[in-house]
């Protein structure tokens, strides 16, 4: 294609999901009321980290990196996806598109190491508990946490260049409310070859190796309860992964359906209606697993909710 024969593209308009007026507005209640409930699940979760000192162990530090990252995760699109339910022109311009771009995929390989690194620790407290202490100190706690942000912020920074440097003309529409891949690709009047094979390769491998390690981790574990004579200790000991289980299964299983995938066939609305669940849903998930599975997550919240009671009732007697 002649791009120097052709109106170069400078924003892009999201199409969002169309519809009728009131159906519009029926979702842009729907994902406000799960947007802002997860904004507040992940915050509760990192405040009770930081507050309660018996959930300050490499488990919780890492679920209070986790809450922090789903908050800026969501963040980075759904209020493009509110806006596309009130207005039918939402734009972006290209450079914000390819920053948002960066930023989705940044994140979401940062969840997948992390989930890896949870795994992990889930995998040297049940197999190596004597060595556990040692293993997973502070220090290496911090590390793999630091390292998790390092790593899931440099994986797609090559396939971010290549697309910055791609042409956009003719069309303006992405049939999506953010700038995923594959909408991106479809409006270039480049060839994309290139961008699409090594996008699609980073990609596959950040998922893939981490979701390997993850369920390499929880091979071991689950060996290791087998082995232990007693029924009510084998209940016990899975009892502290099952949450991390239940957030790696539902997160793995969209992104995996979403990404690790040959690009030649893309059913636009089945991907929005995906990206709507690993972008909007799952966020909120995380913190109501964790903290409706986890038992010293309820027991300090629960003394959060003792300590501020007492509090407003001495500060109403003194009054």
């Amino acid at each position: 294609m002649n791009v120097a024969n052709q109106t170069r593209v400078t924003e892009f308009i999201f199409l969002g999901f169309s519809g009728v007026l009131y159906l519009r507005l029926a979702l842009f209640v729907m994902f406000l009321t799960v947007y802002l409930l997860s904004l507040m699940g992940n915050t509760l979760i990192i405040f009770i980290v930081l507050m309660d000192s018996t959930l300050q162990t490499p488990m919780y530090i890492f679920l209070g990196n986790l809450s922090f990252l789903e908050i800026w995760y969501t963040t980075a699109t759904v209020p493009k996806l509110l806006a596309t339910c009130l207005s039918q022109v939402v734009t972006i311009s290209v450079a914000g598109c390819i920053t948002q771009y960066y930023f989705f995929f940044s994140m979401g390989a940062t969840e997948c190491i992390l989930l890896a690194v949870m795994a992990y620790d889930r995998y040297l407290a049940i197999c190596s508990p004597l060595r556990y202490a040692f293993l997973m100190s502070l220090q290496v706690c911090l590390q793999f946490s630091v390292g998790s942000w390092i790593g899931g912020f440099i994986a797609p920074v090559l396939p971010t260049v290549l697309v910055s440097y791609l042409n956009f003309c003719g069309s303006q529409k992405i049939n999506h409310f953010f700038c995923d891949s594959e909408p991106i690709f479809q409006l270039s009047c480049s060839d994309t070859f290139l961008v699409e094979a090594l996008g699609y390769t980073c990609t596959s491998v950040v998922i893939l190796s981490s979701f390997l390690l993850t369920m390499s981790s929880y091979g071991h574990i689950v060996v290791t309860i087998i082995k232990l004579s007693s029924r009510e200790a084998r209940k016990k000991t899975f009892s502290t992964c099952a949450s991390h289980l239940t957030v790696v299964t539902i997160y793995y299983g969209t992104i995996i359906f979403a990404y690790v995938r040959p690009p030649a066939k893309h059913n636009s609305t089945m991907g929005k209606a995906v990206s709507v669940f690993y972008c909007v849903v799952t966020p909120l998930l995380n913190p109501l697993v964790y903290t409706l599975r986890n038992k010293d997550v309820k027991k300090a919240f629960r003394k959060f909710l003792e300590r501020k009671r007492l509090f407003l009732a001495r500060h109403t007697q003194e009054v």
